[in-house]
């Protein structure tokens, strides 16, 4: 029974060691896939982005990283409240009246001539370019952190499965001296 869980403990300790190296290839496959992502999409910062991110992007500076793509989902976010006056999407309404006012109205809404459809509000429409722009630079920052998260377990599985095949071959199986365990076997003994 003892060889069994000598063998189950090496078997173990050999998956651990297995998944932490999967994992810290998988983490790090998947930053860089973020990051050449980002890079591929050409984003650079804007003039006022430094002052906008208390310093996190420089202006003109590339966009290449999670953490730079939230900074600058930031700055934009900064730029369409600039844009609407404060308003966000839901306090705006859908459509502009023939003075320029928003409104919910269909009806009081003014007509194009082309189409007689109502006008659409333009800055709210620019809400809705904003939320997707920055929503996609906010989700390379989260799938960044969790390459992160797969590499640090990754590495916290490789040593576990590193340390439980020490103590399996050292206190299960003897074949390795674990340093002190002559004397504590000694002591036992004589109680």
């Amino acid at each position: 029974m003892r060889q069994l869980f000598a063998y189950g403990g090496i078997a173990a300790s050999l998956i651990l060691v297995a998944f932490g190296i999967g994992a810290i290839a998988i983490g790090i496959d998947g930053r860089n896939e973020v990051r050449d992502a980002i890079a591929e999409q050409n984003i650079t910062a804007t003039p006022d982005a430094g002052e906008l991110s208390n310093g996190k992007l420089d202006p003109g500076q590339a966009i290449k990283t999670g953490a730079q793509a939230k900074a600058f989902a930031d700055v934009m976010e900064h730029h369409a409240l600039e844009s609407t006056s404060g308003k966000r999407y839901a306090e705006m309404g859908r459509f502009l009246t023939a003075s320029g006012k928003e409104t919910s109205d269909e009806n009081a809404a003014a007509k194009d001539p082309k189409t007689g459809q109502p006008v659409e509000n333009g800055l709210r429409n620019l809400w809705v370019t904003e939320t997707a722009l920055t929503t996609a630079l906010n989700t390379s920052f989260f799938a960044e952190r969790v390459a992160m998260f797969s590499i640090v377990m990754g590495i916290a599985m490789l040593f576990t499965g590193i340390g439980f095949l020490v103590l399996t071959l050292g206190g299960a199986l003897g074949m390795v001296k674990v340093p002190g365990s002559k004397r504590h076997f000694e002591a036992s003994a004589a109680t």
